[in-house]
Parts: C-alpha cells; sequence; structure tokens
C-alpha cells in the first residue's frame, strides 16, 4: 500500500517535470550580442537578457561584453571573420563605416511591419542612426547639451528665469546682472569647441566642417569672431569666468565647478551629466535645465545626440529574432525599469512617462529637458572628421582660443588663421 502511494507520487511528478524537461532539450533558438561599457552597463543588461529569456523560453541569448577598445578590435576581427554577433552595439561617430563596408542590415522592413515599434519615438530621436536614408541603428539613449541654472540664485538676484527660447543677448545681460548683484560669475567659461560648431548651426544653420569633412563647413567667420568678443565683455565684466583662472584651476572634477561651489549660477554640460553636477552640489539645491541660447533671430542650438545603438549585423544568423529584442529592450517599461536609464533618456515617451514617478530630481529634471529638446532642435550633427582632434589641438585651442582669451590677438585676425590652418589639415588628411 505504501509502495502504491510512493509510485503514484513518482508519476505525478514526472508528469510536472517532462513538459518542462522536453522544453529545454528541444532547439533553442540561439541570438548573440556584443556591447561595451561599465560593470555597471554590464550587470544590468544581464538582468534584462535573463528577463527576456523568461518571457521568451524558446530563445537564449548569447551575450558578450568589454570595454570601449576591446569591443571594436573584437568586432572588427568577427566581421573579417564572418562571425559578427547579431546584435553589436554601436557609436554614432562610427555607424557610417561600417554601412559603407557592408556591415549592417537596414531596419526599415522592421520598423514598417511594426516589429521594431516607433509609434512613441519622436523623428529627432531615431535620426541620427539614418544613413543615406536608411536606419541602420536604433537609439538606446538621448542626450543634448544644456545650460543648467540655480533657481535660488536666480531669486536672490532677483532675475527672473528667461524664456525656453533665450538669445546669446538675453544671457549676456543675465551673467552681467548676477555679477553685478550677487558678486559671482554668471557661467563658467565658454570657450568648448562644441559651443563654436553649434553656433554656426543656430546662426547659419551650417556646421563647422564640410560633408566631406575636407574643409571647413562655413564661409562667414563673423559669427565666430561675434560670439567671442561677446565672451571678451564678459570675462572683461566678471559675467563669465576667465579663461586665465580657469586654465589655472585645471580640470578637478564635477565638485570643483563653479556652479557647484556656488561661485556661478549657470553651467554649460551634457545632459547626462546633470546628476552628477546635482549629487556634488548637494540635495538641497535647485537646479532647472535649458537649451543653448540662440542667436537674434536663429534656430535652436541643440541637437539630440544619441548615447549609442543597437545595430543587426549583415551576417546575423537571426535578424528577426534580434529586431524583436531590439523592440523589447526600447519599448519595454519593465526592462528599462532594470537599465534605468544608464545609457541615456529613454526614446520611447511611455518608457519615460512611466519611469518618471521613481526618479530622483536630477533624472527626473533630464528626462523633461530632453522632452522639451525633442519638440525644437536642429538636425543632428555629421560626425566630425578624422582630422578633428588636429585641428582643435593642434590650432582651436592654442592658436584660436588662448591668444584671444588672453588679449593677445583679436578673434578677428585669429579667425583668419583658423580658417587657414583648419582648412590646411582637413585637406591633407
Amino acid at each position: 500500500m505504501k509502495r502504491s502511494k510512493v509510485l503514484l507520487v513518482l508519476l505525478s511528478i514526472a508528469v510536472l517535470v517532462l513538459p518542462s524537461l522536453s522544453l529545454t532539450a528541444q532547439d533553442m533558438t540561439e541570438v548573440r550580442i556584443s556591447w561595451w561599457g561599465s560593470q555597471n552597463r554590464h550587470d544590468r543588461t544581464i538582468a534584462t537578457i535573463e528577463l527576456y529569456e523568461e518571457l521568451n523560453p524558446d530563445i537564449d541569448i548569447v551575450y558578450e561584453f568589454q570595454g570601449w577598445r576591446d569591443h571594436w578590435t573584437k568586432l572588427s576581427t568577427q566581421a573579417a571573420g564572418g562571425e559578427l554577433p547579431d546584435i553589436m552595439q554601436h557609436d554614432y561617430a562610427r555607424i557610417e563605416e561600417w554601412v559603407a563596408n557592408g556591415l549592417l542590415m537596414p531596419l526599415d522592413g522592421y520598423i514598417e511591419s511594426g516589429a521594431i515599434d516607433t509609434m512613441n519615438i519622436s523623428d529627432s530621436s531615431l535620426a541620427g542612426g539614418m544613413v543615406d536614408g536608411q536606419m541602420y541603428g536604433i537609439n538606446l539613449g538621448n542626450n543634448s547639451e544644456v545650460f543648467t541654472l540655480d533657481t535660488d540664485a536666480f531669486a536672490a538676484a532677483g532675475i527672473e528665469l528667461p524664456p525656453l527660447d533665450w538669445t546669446w543677448t538675453q544671457f549676456e545681460d543675465i551673467a552681467n546682472a548676477i555679477q553685478e548683484t550677487l558678486d559671482i560669475h554668471g557661467i563658467g567659461v565658454l570657450t568648448s569647441d562644441q559651443l563654436w560648431k553649434s553656433y554656426y548651426m543656430g546662426c547659419c544653420d551650417q556646421w563647422a566642417y564640410a560633408a566631406d569633412g575636407m574643409s571647413l563647413g562655413y564661409e562667414d567667420d563673423q559669427p565666430l569672431v561675434d560670439y567671442y568678443n561677446m565672451l571678451l565683455r564678459l570675462q572683461e565684466s566678471g559675467g563669465m569666468q576667465s579663461y586665465e583662472d580657469s586654465v589655472a584651476r585645471g580640470d578637478q572634477g564635477v565638485e570643483a565647478q563653479l556652479i557647484v561651489t556656488q561661485e556661478a549660477a549657470m553651467a554649460y554640460h551634457w545632459s547626462n551629466q546633470i546628476v552628477a553636477v546635482w549629487t556634488a552640489s548637494g540635495e538641497d539645491r535647485n537646479f532647472v535645465m535649458y537649451p543653448i541660447p540662440r542667436p537674434e533671430g536663429g534656430q535652436s542650438q541643440n541637437y539630440i545626440k544619441p548615447s549609442m545603438f543597437f545595430s543587426v549585423t549583415s551576417q546575423a544568423e537571426q535578424p528577426d529574432e534580434a529586431a524583436a529584442f531590439i523592440d523589447w529592450f526600447v519599448n519595454s517599461v519593465e526592462a528599462n525599469e532594470i537599465l534605468a536609464a544608464e545609457r541615456g533618456v529613454p526614446i520611447s515617451s511611455v518608457v519615460r512617462d512611466a519611469l518618471l514617478p521613481n526618479l530622483g530630481a536630477a533624472q527626473a529634471e533630464m528626462f523633461n529637458y530632453l522632452g522639451i529638446i525633442e519638440m525644437d532642435n536642429s538636425p543632428i550633427r555629421p560626425a566630425d572628421p578624422a582630422a578633428h582632434a588636429d585641428v582643435i589641438n593642434n590650432v582651436f585651442v592654442p592658436e584660436f582660443v588662448e591668444p584671444v582669451m588672453y588679449g593677445m590677438i583679436s578673434p578677428e585676425e585669429a579667425a583668419s588663421y583658423l580658417r587657414e590652418e583648419a582648412n590646411r589639415i582637413l585637406g591633407a588628411q
């Protein structure tokens, strides 16, 4: 009798277990994926993959990850051997090269069919993944330049916050008013080459470099001259930190930024840096993020920069399953609760709205800011040419910025020299 009961129990267990044994024994679809990043990104991405596999038990995702440099070395080797993964994390500066070499698959068919759902994603958030009119990368997070304003400093100075479409003239007036009222700088030094490039987009719908990267992309030096004359005025008045003081301080990290130490009421940086700035400043501080000021009568200087992409390689063995995973990765609220915007602000408005209630003040402000930029921006910039670093390190900074800001040469003279030398370097690459 006891033996019969034991056999009956064993039979019942077998009935329950056999289906699962059958499931694990069957041939599963293997999808390979590779990315670069920090340990935090690795941990979050692996946890997300495990959730996807739990939801899709017939899918086995085989992943590999490494640092930035090793990622490109490894995948270049795999490309040569025809062994690229189905999905690879990609970068804006390199995607055109990989498309030109026939290593990526266009995703337009998946978008048109709805397999990759873009209904809740703005065109500006997708534009960075377009090459020659086709989509080769799905953006994994948005980023943009920003002016962060200390609202407590503005209130103490009795200055109203400006409109979102504020101009450089309004900015200059505000920076000077803050200095006169509070005896602190309006902002830190503003000699970044990124602002040089963005200024031309805002004033003249032009980029710093020509489309082929073989010369400067603008003919008129006057906007650059006007911008640096404004910086010289601000440096003289104290509305902006002096270049000399900036150099003397060096790069001391986010903790030493003037807005953090309350030596300035505004700061310029990228939007994803607001968390570090706010953390260093203290939870009791109050900041708001603003678009870059624009020239009088000009368009937005802000563009949406993709932090990185997921692309399907042309050597993918499972492109359909790869597209399905990418769709889930960017559109699933559950997935993005795990990812926690580590790759940038999620591109899906539904995901952003779902995450907002659980965000800290800094993250919430970043999400709100990118939503504003999505509604008013300029086109995404072309990737910088190969000689960009040479132009910046050997001409722009030492032969333009430094002599101008130290009063050794006029912006007009320096702009002429910059044009001559930059075109020489760009033309020789």
